[in-house]
This record gives C-alpha cells, structure tokens and sequence, in this order.
C-alpha cells in the first residue's frame, strides 16, 4: 500500500481533478474533445466512424498498478506532469521491446514528452516504489474506445516469447 503522504496526494488529485477509474489501470479524465470532427471516409479502413481532430486526458497511475499492454489505432502522444516518471513498455511493430521514462530528468534520459506510434502493444508502470505518476495523453485523430484494444496475455506471449516476463507484469490474465 502507498506511504500515507503518497495516498493522500493521490486522493487529492483524483477527487480535485474528478479522475475516474481507467479500464487499463489506473484514473482517468477527459479534459478536451475537439468541436471539429474527421469524417470516417477520410480515415482509414481501422476506424469504425468519424473521429474528432484531437482529444486529451488527465491520467494517474500509481505503484501499487500498472496499464495494461493495449493497443490504439491513433498516435498519442504522452505529457509529464508531477510524481515519480512513468514507465511506458512499448514492444514496436518489429516486435522489439523498449522501455521509456518519461519524466523531467533528462540528464537520466528521461523526457517530458513520449509519442507512441498507433498500432503498437504499450503499457506503464510507476518507476518509483510508494509513488504516483500525474500525466496526460492527447491522441489525434481523438480517441475512441472502438479503437482500444486490451491484450490477452496468451496471444501477446504467443505473439513475443522474448517479451514473455513483460508481457505478464503487465497484463492482468490469461483471457481478459
């Protein structure tokens, strides 16, 4: 369980921020969703529909969770903003793992800025034990849950052997 301190920020910035659980893991808001929106037929054959320009969320993690590896079909691009960095695993389109931080040491080659490509199986975690992780996530086109896709750990094992110890770290069974 969090430190105390630690677990009275968080709460904080949950009720403060109005953060909402997150399917993936962790807590979550809407901040924008473009007025303007894309129509479906000038999209690509993966998305179900039309999708606004771009959307933005606040999003919480701490230590004692993960996110879960998921896939979408935009780029997003992800923002630091307070706590331990994050830790995002992205295992690419090559089938490579890479493990970034984002944060605001970048003497350590942390960023405060991370875009992970659309398509690709990604996760994170809190670097640091006892501690959270505040950012935020902008994806354009604008996210839609039809276009999440939650890992099923047997397939994604099957899939990356290599990233076996990984893949199960951060998925939450067998066949969720």
């Amino acid at each position: 369980m969090l430190q105390t301190s630690a677990q009275r920020e968080v709460d904080s910035l949950v009720e403060s921020l109005e953060l909402l659980p997150h399917p993936e893991g962790g807590f979550y808001k809407e901040v924008y969703r473009s007025q303007g929106s894309i129509p479906s037929e000038s999209l690509g054959a993966e998305f179900s529909g039309d999708r606004n320009y771009c959307t933005s969320i606040y999003f919480l993690l701490t230590s004692e969770n993960f996110s879960a590896f998921h896939r979408i079909q935009q780029d997003e691009i992800w923002h630091f903003y307070k706590g331990s960095p994050l830790q995002v695993h992205v295992i690419d389109k090559q089938g490579r793992y890479h493990c970034h931080e984002v944060g605001l040491e970048m003497e350590k080659g942390q960023v405060p800025q991370l875009v992970v490509p659309a398509g690709v199986w990604f996760g994170s975690s809190v670097k640091d034990p006892d501690s959270y992780s505040l950012v935020g996530c902008t994806v354009a086109p604008g996210f839609d849950f039809d276009d999440f896709e939650l890992a099923d750990r047997a397939e994604l094992v099957q899939a990356y052997p290599d990233w076996e110890r990984e893949i199960v770290a951060l998925t939450r069974s067998l066949n969720p």
